[in-house]
């Protein structure tokens, strides 16, 4: 395992530095390491790795959740509204209509196949898209019209959407029906997640505040292993109650509720630190996406996965600029939001071979679809929005902290 883990990093990192330096995303390196170094090519990494690949994964996005709840202004969240509500679900339910017309046509197969594959493919990636949207809002590009803040909400809740929908429509294609307590399970989810997560951060910061009140205040670095500890909880509250409570928006919450009830230098800190702890959770996600990759699939897709790839990109385009009628954004603005919801790639590394392993006949199709998108929209994604964010959204200047609170963050940091 450590050797595996020795290879993960020093290779992940090397081919990030690459990528750089030939002007690509960095994401595009660490995910090449992954499929070269995974089961289904040089077979590089230790099964226990891989067994254990999935939390790993989890683990990671844990870290950049907090992150971006630590970074998120609540107040700009609140400004976005109705756009962030529709961004939820909207695009991905156009997707997922566009592959349930289409694929039928192209494939041959049902309807009820084709959408279980949209409901496989109309998840964007969490993983691509928060790192971006979390360094957008420290530089203060696209901040004065709260863009990153829109597509982050946006972008936790869609995999919520996407993956209670996948859970229904697999159980109709093995002979089931849908039910309306399955579809109520969505805003249910939702609503317990923020709750859960709203109340864990308040007793959180309860418990920090008292500890420093009896002159033991708790250094930075225990609170992030403490803030880590509970987060890993509430991802396991929603894998022991089958989903019923959204872990990943119980952790952005948590850590809004943080940073609402601690002064702005304790929060601040504890970003930067969550930061730095991403240097290598980035590397071990990216790495490890790409190792759950199965190119051979890409091959029996074909010319007829592509098209229906493109055709459901261009409904999920038109599903974003529905949500974002009625805006103050301006055109490049709203052609950046599209950019930022194309990528996919942990959502159909994990349910991509699902419909495969409960024998339905459409699961070596779907499979290969989904690889195919991975592999075609998280570089083309990355690229987009690296590429772009300069020049289609006005940057506002990030405030540096007062002398007294930069002095105040000196003397507790630990």
């Amino acid at each position: 395992m450590l050797t595996s883990l020795a290879l993960i990093f020093l290779l992940g990192l090397a081919m990030a530095a690459l990528c750089q330096q030939l002007c690509l995303p960095r994401i595009i390196g660490m995910l090449l390491t992954g499929v070269v170094l995974g089961p289904y090519a040089l077979g590089g990494l230790d099964p226990s790795i891989l067994a254990v690949s999935a939390d790993l994964r989890k683990m990671a996005l844990v870290i950049i959740l907090l992150k971006a709840g630590l970074s998120l202004n609540l107040s700009d969240l609140r400004r976005v509204g109705r756009p962030a509500v529709l961004m939820a679900f909207l695009p991905a339910s156009f997707e997922i209509l566009a592959v349930t017309l289409f694929a039928p046509r192209i494939f041959g197969i049902s309807h009820i196949e084709a959408a279980v594959m949209g409901a496989v493919l109309g998840a964007v990636s969490p993983a691509v898209v928060i790192p971006r949207m979390v360094q957008l809002m420290e530089t203060g590009y696209g901040t004065d019209k709260s863009i990153p803040q829109l597509i982050m909400a946006g972008a936790s809740c869609d995999d919520v959407f996407v993956i209670v929908l996948f859970s229904t429509l697999t159980g109709m294609a093995q002979g089931g029906s849908a039910s309306a307590l399955n579809l109520a399970r969505i805003p249910v989810s939702i609503v317990l997640g923020i709750a859960l997560g709203a109340a864990a951060g308040c007793a959180l910061s309860l418990f920090f505040e008292t500890a420093c009140a009896r002159g033991r205040c708790v250094r930075n670095s225990t609170k992030v292993i403490v803030v880590l500890g509970v987060s890993f909880l509430l991802m396991a509250v929603e894998d022991r109650l089958g989903g019923a409570v959204s872990g990943l928006l119980a952790v952005v919450s948590m850590a809004c509720a943080l940073k609402l009830r601690s002064p702005a230098f304790v929060s601040r800190r504890l970003s930067e630190k969550f930061g730095k702890l991403w240097i290598a959770a980035e590397v071990m996600l990216f790495v490890l996406v790409g190792a759950a990759v199965d190119v051979r699939y890409t091959l029996g897709a074909g010319a007829g996965a592509l098209a229906l790839l493109a055709v459901s990109l261009a409904f999920r385009a038109a599903g974003v600029c529905l949500c974002l009628l009625g805006t103050r954004l301006n055109r490049r603005e709203r052609a950046f939001c599209v950019v930022a919801y194309l990528p996919k790639a942990t959502v159909q590394a994990a349910i991509g071979s699902v419909p495969l392993a409960m024998g339905l006949p459409c699961g070596q199709l779907v499979l290969s679809v989904a690889v195919l998108a991975i592999l075609v929209t998280a570089p083309l994604g990355a690229l987009g929005m690296d590429a772009s964010c300069r020049h289609w959204l006005q940057r506002e200047a990030p405030q540096a902290p007062g002398r007294t609170e930069a002095q105040h963050e000196k003397g507790l940091s630990g």
